[in-house]
């Protein structure tokens, strides 16, 4: 099986205008986020998708490959469709996996990537292998950025909200606190199908895109990972980053 990293990356973000672009350390935080992936052992290529002309032609700078896609796109499913549709036409070769990893994620490791895509290439009847972490602090449980979920006994996701779930107001034992992350993995193929099934209510009042695959009765496969990243969200959280990655290890490897 081939598998590939598509990287979706825009300048409209909302919350962030031009983050992408945005340095850590002197280097735009999508170069840290191509740079890493491309450490992967299973992916055989990474490529940015994007529908601006600066991202396209600063990952071209430093020697990778990207994909322009529409600007008319709300979710990074349809950009990374639309982009492995792209890649694939202009370079003749087909991928079985297609990795999703959002532009935000400067301290992504290789080996989370590594795990989620084994996953895949393990079992052919699954779908989608998202990968997770285990959140520690209250402050981050209730923060509505964060995906939360929940999954039974076999991990795999149940559902997905930005609330606190479940809930901590009619339990005081301890529960599990379950951050779904930006790093999912998708059987190309089901990629395609998932686009074109109807949007689902709990999808949209969530505004979480894996809600339409349980929707739709899809299973999506849970993969813990004990790395904790810090996706940027906002500009007050490029500090942060900037703090852990003058200790990363990858880091020294690509600056």
């Amino acid at each position: 099986m081939k598998a590939i990293a598509m990287l979706p990356a825009r300048m409209g973000s909302t919350r962030f205008p031009g983050k992408p672009l945005e340095k850590i350390l002197g280097m735009p935080m999508i170069g840290h986020c191509y740079h890493r992936v491309k450490m992967s052992q299973t992916l055989d290529e990474v490529v940015v998708a994007t529908c601006d002309q600066e991202i396209f032609d600063y990952v071209l700078s430093i020697g990778g490959k990207a994909v322009m896609t529409s600007d008319k796109h709300e979710r990074c499913t349809d950009r990374c469709a639309e982009g492995i549709d792209v890649f694939e036409a202009q370079t003749g070769e087909k991928y079985d996996i297609l990795m999703m990893v959002q532009g935000d994620e400067p301290l992504v490791e290789p080996d989370m990537l590594d795990n989620c895509v084994q996953a895949l290439k393990d079992n052919p009847e699954l779908p989608v292998a998202n990968l997770y972490s285990v959140i520690q602090y209250k402050e981050e449980f209730e923060d509505p950025n964060a995906v939360k979920f929940v999954m039974d006994r076999n991990e795999n996701a149940l559902y997905f909200s930005r609330e606190p779930i479940p809930s901590r107001r009619k339990f005081d034992g301890e529960i599990p606190m379950l951050r779904q992350l930006g790093l999912i993995g998708f059987r190309t193929d089901f990629l395609r199908k998932y686009l074109k099934l109807e949007p689902t209510p709990l999808e949209e009042i969530e505004s979480v895109d894996m809600n339409r695959v349980l929707e739709h009765g899809y299973s999506i496969k849970m993969i813990k990972t004990d790395v904790r990243l810090q996706a940027v969200d906002v500009p007050g959280e490029i500090h942060l980053v900037e703090e852990r990655m003058k200790n990363d290890p990858l880091y020294p490897k690509y600056k």
